[in-house]
C-alpha cells in the first residue's frame, strides 16, 4: 500500500494560528508539563503515583501535538486569496442554490485543517466541494452525500 501524502491546504490566517498554538505548547505547556513530571517524581515511589502518570500522558499528548503541527506547517500549501479564477477551488468564496429547496448558502472552500462549519468554512474534502470543484458559475452540479444525492447551482464565485 502506498504512503500517499495528503496536500495540507491552509490560508495565511489559519498559518499563522498554528504557528502561535505551535509556539504556546513548546514555550509554555511543555516547560509546565515537565515541571510537573518532575514535582511528582519528587513524591516518591512512582509505581503508584498519580500525579507521575497523568503527567506523562499529559506529556505524552503535548508532544503528539507539536509533532503534528510541525508536519502541517512544514508541508502546507498556502492559498492565494487573490488569485481570481472562474473556475471553483481552495480558497473560492461559492454561493450555491440548493435546488429542491431553492435556499442559498455562501460557503469559503478551505483545506480540512480550517474548516468550520459554523463559520461557513468547508473542507475541500466535503462533498459539497469535491462536486464543485473546477466548476464555473452557472454549473448545476449532483452531489452525493450519506444521506443521498441533491443537485446544487453555483449562483457566484468570488
Amino acid at each position: 500500500m502506498k504512503n500517499e501524502k495528503k496536500e495540507i491546504f491552509l490560508t495565511k490566517e489559519g498559518l499563522a494560528e498554528l504557528q502561535e498554538e505551535l509556539d504556546d505548547l513548546k514555550q509554555n505547556v511543555r516547560p509546565e508539563v515537565i515541571g510537573q513530571i518532575k514535582e511528582a517524581r519528587a513524591q516518591g515511589d512512582l509505581s503508584e503515583n498519580a500525579e507521575y502518570h497523568a503527567a506523562r500522558d499529559r506529556q505524552g499528548q503535548v508532544e503528539a501535538r507539536i509533532k503534528e503541527l510541525e508536519y502541517l506547517i512544514d508541508n502546507a500549501t498556502m492559498i492565494d486569496e487573490d488569485k481570481k479564477s472562474n473556475t471553483v477551488q481552495v480558497g473560492s468564496t461559492v454561493e450555491i442554490r440548493y435546488i429542491a429547496d431553492n435556499e442559498v448558502e455562501t460557503y469559503y472552500i478551505v483545506g480540512s485543517t480550517e474548516a468550520d462549519p459554523f463559520e461557513n468554512k468547508i473542507s475541500n474534502e466535503s462533498p459539497i466541494a469535491k462536486g464543485i470543484m473546477g466548476k464555473k458559475k452557472g454549473a448545476v452540479v449532483t452531489i452525493e452525500s450519506p444521506n443521498g444525492n441533491y443537485d446544487i447551482e453555483i449562483v457566484s464565485l468570488k
